[in-house]
């Protein structure tokens, strides 16, 4: 039991000194730049899925 409250005391002090927080404005920043690259990998994805679609769709057509 002895470990375990150590643990978690020192957990805690780990939080709360040695743990460097974001700003707020660095932590908008990281949010656009994660919205960001999401819309853009989304968007690619998309495009994968409308061509591959069509290039199916062409290969069928031949059958």
């Amino acid at each position: 039991m002895n470990k375990i409250s150590n643990y978690i005391r020192e957990s805690y002090h780990e939080l709360l000194e040695k743990v460097t927080w974001p700003t707020s404005t660095q932590l908008q920043q990281s949010t656009v730049i994660v919205l960001a690259a999401t819309v853009i990998i989304t968007a690619i994805v998309a495009l994968m899925d409308l061509a591959s679609s069509y290039l199916l769709k062409l290969i069928y057509s031949f059958f």
